[in-house]
């Protein structure tokens, strides 16, 4: 219990013993802002304010034979296009494993403040959070590399006011609502990227979020709508055109009910300096009814410099009988005319609460290139204890997409990690991978969060 809370919960219980007394305080259902704002976790208040503090710490380090990083599942001829990699980043092939080590270091943490009181609108806010980094890189034991996104950045400024309708000003990320787009199968797809969650591809966070003017309003029934002008700073837009774009206007409409979530958002960038540089949308809508969930998604990006559209659309579906999961998905990608469409599915099995076993393929067809990639693997997940969790894999890359950007027939890999979570936040990793191109990685990871 706070120290204040506790003062004045005394002064309260003194004062509440005489009719007097009682009758100047009233009833009282709070005596810190932080409660009454609804607002827990690590706080600061003073009589109006109160100061919420959150942060987080991690650790990484690789290191291995694992440089050079060739394409696996090519939808375009060269590697600056599309990169279609898999759950592990090199095979070894071309200048790779040679012999000579490589590895990583990196420390990142953040520290977010947000300061909070009561308007006549709805609760005020101040939000600003910092960001580090701090990346070492090294191949074939050459000298250390830096990153170039090293030191402390201000990720976050903004303020806002409202409850159920909130108006935000400064930095901050975008509004767009790119959800509703992951794979069921426990490979994903070829055209899965983590950045923008399974549907377009990388560089379309491009002209989101930055220095904005937001307002979202929650209309109840699950139905939330909002509008935002962000990148009102101007950044370039990628990763192939480097057009300085200024102001995208950035429209959502968002629904979640109780067996179903969807939304679509619409934007154009360059409509403050006077030219349109892109538009486009992006949709999404999950359905969850028993034992079956159902997924829909489709991102469209028109580029407006280089003339051209790039459409990305997912379909997903999972079931689970008693022990068993299955999940099937599908994917067309249009990038620039590189076109290529692909499939993929998983089975898991819990055989026991600790244990769980998945069998996954996925295959992708470049129309471009009229080449096909496969990729096949079985994954043991076990918790030995409450707070230890062993998973294992093994698979293989075949297909002349592998030929194309590996320069070998096929690639095999295994990979064994642990993962610790003894709780108060902290978390930590062991893995090591190998494959049947001689090239290895060892990783270790380790941080901590709090709030």
């Amino acid at each position: 219990m706070k120290l204040k809370s506790l003062i004045l919960g005394s002064i309260a219980a003194a004062g509440l013993s005489t009719a007097g007394y009682a009758a100047d305080l009233g009833v009282l259902t709070s005596l810190d802002v932080c409660d009454s704002l609804g607002i827990s976790g690590l706080t600061i208040s003073s009589d109006t304010n109160c100061l919420q503090i959150s942060g987080g710490v991690k650790y990484e380090f690789y290191w291995g034979d694992y440089k050079d990083e060739p394409i696996v599942g090519l939808v375009g001829p060269t590697d600056d296009i599309v990169n279609f990699g898999g759950p592990i980043n090199f095979i070894g092939a071309g200048s790779g494993p040679d012999g000579e080590l490589d590895w990583r270091t990196k420390s990142t943490a953040w520290l977010k403040f947000v300061g909070s009181s009561d308007s006549d609108f709805g609760t005020a806010k101040a939000v600003l959070k910092l960001n580090f980094q701090e990346r070492w890189d090294v191949q074939n034991e050459a000298d250390y590399e830096a990153h170039g996104d090293n030191g402390l950045v201000i990720d976050e400024a903004y303020v806002s006011v409202g409850d159920s309708t909130v108006l935000m000003a400064g930095k901050k990320s975008t509004i767009g609502n790119f959800g509703d787009s992951q794979p069921f199968n426990f490979l994903r797809t070829f055209g899965y990227n983590e950045v923008d969650n399974g549907i377009l591809l990388e560089g379309d966070e491009d002209g989101f979020g930055g220095h904005v003017i937001q307002i979202v309003s929650d209309l109840g029934n699950g139905v939330s709508v909002g509008v935002g002008l962000e990148n009102l700073e101007g950044q370039t837009i990628g990763p192939w055109t480097e057009v300085e774009s200024t102001g995208t206007l950035v429209g959502v409409v968002s629904y979640a009910g109780e067996n179903v979530t969807a939304h679509l958002t619409g934007f154009a960038g360059g409509i403050i300096d006077g030219t349109t540089e892109f538009y486009g949308l992006h949709a999404g809508a999950t359905g969850t009814f028993d034992m079956f969930k159902v997924r829909a998604a489709l991102g469209y990006v028109q580029n407006e410099v280089l003339d051209d559209s790039k459409l990305h659309a997912l379909i997903s579906a999972e079931a689970g009988f008693d022990m068993f999961t299955v999940a099937l998905s599908g994917e067309y990608v249009d990038t620039y005319g590189l076109e290529g469409y692909g499939v993929a599915g998983s089975i898991g099995a819990t055989i026991t609460d600790g244990i769980k076993i998945n069998l996954g393929s996925r295959w992708f067809h470049s129309d471009t290139l009229d080449v096909d990639t496969v990729q096949v693997a079985a994954q043991l997940i076990a918790a030995v204890t409450e707070t230890i969790e062993v998973t294992g894999e093994v698979g293989g890359y075949f297909g002349n997409g592998v030929e194309l950007g590996a320069g070998v027939d096929s690639v095999g890999y295994g990979a064994l990690g642990v993962k610790w979570a003894p709780g108060g936040g902290f978390t930590s990793s062991l893995k090591g991978e190998l494959t049947t191109e001689s090239a290895y990685k060892v990783s270790f990871t380790a941080e901590k969060t709090f709030d």
